[in-house]
């Protein structure tokens, strides 16, 4: 069960987004792992996708068709993700947003394809489209909960998030979903996300929102370093509240949307496979944030670390290594200070005055905490989420494909 997990909140509908899902058995019975997104005519898309140059056909595929023209469906399986296929993962993906197009009477390129699973193994195009008359059937506004179920792979939780926002007195909806709990550093976005808002806004202004907000989102994330093949974040935009169209400079949307991608990044970390701790990696007084960010994600991504926290053992000599091999060359170890939440446990290149060992045990005993750095070198920050890495890590990731 994910850390901190108190259950999906309530997903708002979003006016013009309508959502439906099916049981199509494409690689597990009696299970969703089909999901059909249909977008009102007028909405406009904006997405970031995996910088893993063996980027899955679907990816390839939906990166194409959005170039060309906005989307009218989205189409999203789990359980193989036709990444590492060659042409037939090309000729595969593009097969499943022909027998969309086919059912809706739309074009082969207003269907964005995404897929999740095991890597290198073929996609059943013939299951999928078996499924989506059932999906199609079930499309509704209400929908978004059985999406959230319905794109999980190894995650225990479904992931989901709502917030409404005002402009100038009118309210707007913003609503979204994501999938992930291994193979998470996603250099761009998350595992799968999509997130679908009523309001009014240019295409170009989408992507720069949504760009800023991976940014501080998305890309503060990991579970164990590995970047995926098949990552994707797209956000629609409907129009469907009216009012004017929103620009870049919307401080409310922006906001709005940013809080969405930081609550379903966290929920990813905290359904991290074999998770028991979910662990707030803080860096400050950097001399810029690029550094900030190094050093939170050499010790985010320590194994040594990471286990160590897992077992409760506060072995802050760990924390300091990782530190010190961030690439700093110039890092005066004299002026770093380490914290367990507020906790003091390290300063001046060794062990701070007042350390407790029992104190600084109770801090990372508790299932959330921070482990906060000063590197004492000028202003900037960064912050990383992240979990422990357990046994159930590696009995997940070693049974993966049985």
């Amino acid at each position: 069960m994910a850390v901190g997990w108190t259950g999906l909140p309530r997903l708002a509908p979003v006016a013009g987004i309508r959502i439906g899902t099916a049981k199509a058995h494409i690689k597990k019975p009696d299970r969703r792992d089909l999901v059909v997104f249909e977008l009102a005519e007028g909405s406009v898309c904006a997405a970031t996708f995996t910088r893993n140059r063996f980027r899955a056909a679907p990816v390839q595929v939906a990166q194409r068709h959005l170039a060309g023209r906005e989307p009218r469906y989205l189409l999203i399986n789990t359980g193989y993700a036709n990444a590492g296929m060659g042409e037939q993962g090309l000729r595969d993906a593009a097969a499943s947003c022909a027998a969309v197009a086919e059912l809706r009477g739309c074009r082969d390129d207003e269907v964005l394809p995404f897929s999740t699973g095991v890597i290198g193994e073929p996609l059943p195009v013939g299951r999928i489209r078996a499924g989506l008359p059932q999906a199609f059937e079930a499309l509704a506004e209400d929908a978004w909960a059985l999406a959230a179920e319905g794109i999980m792979t190894t995650d225990t939780v479904p992931k989901g998030s709502s917030r409404r926002f005002q402009v100038d007195g009118r309210s707007y909806t913003i609503t979204g979903i994501s999938k992930g709990a291994g193979m998470i550093k996603p250099n761009m976005a998350t595992m799968l996300a999509f997130i679908g808002t009523d309001a009014r806004v240019s295409r170009e202004a989408l992507q720069s929102m949504l760009s800023e907000a991976v940014r501080l989102s998305f890309n503060r994330i990991t579970v164990d370093g590995d970047t995926s093949t098949n990552d994707a974040c797209v956000v629609v935009a409907t129009g469907a509240a009216g009012g004017p169209e929103l620009g870049a400079d919307c401080a409310e949307l922006a906001a709005a949307l940013r809080g969405v991608c930081e609550e379903l990044a966290q929920a990813i970390v905290r359904d991290g496979e074999g998770a028991t701790r979910f662990i707030t990696v803080d860096v400050q007084e950097g001399a810029d944030e690029g550094e900030c960010e190094r050093v939170a994600y050499a010790i985010a991504e320590s194994p040594l670390v990471k286990t160590a926290l897992f077992a409760g053992d506060p072995n802050w000599g760990r924390i300091l290594a990782a530190v010190g091999r961030a690439g700093i060359d110039d890092l005066d170890v004299d002026g770093v200070r380490l914290y367990l939440d507020d906790l003091c446990i390290a300063e001046r290149g060794g062990r701070a005055a007042g350390y407790s060992e029992e104190a600084a045990a109770a801090v990372v005993g508790k299932p959330e905490f921070a482990v906060r750095v000063r590197l004492g070198r000028g202003s900037a920050r960064a912050s990383v989420w992240t979990c422990d890495l357990s046994y159930d890590y590696v009995r997940i990731n070693a049974d993966y494909r049985s």
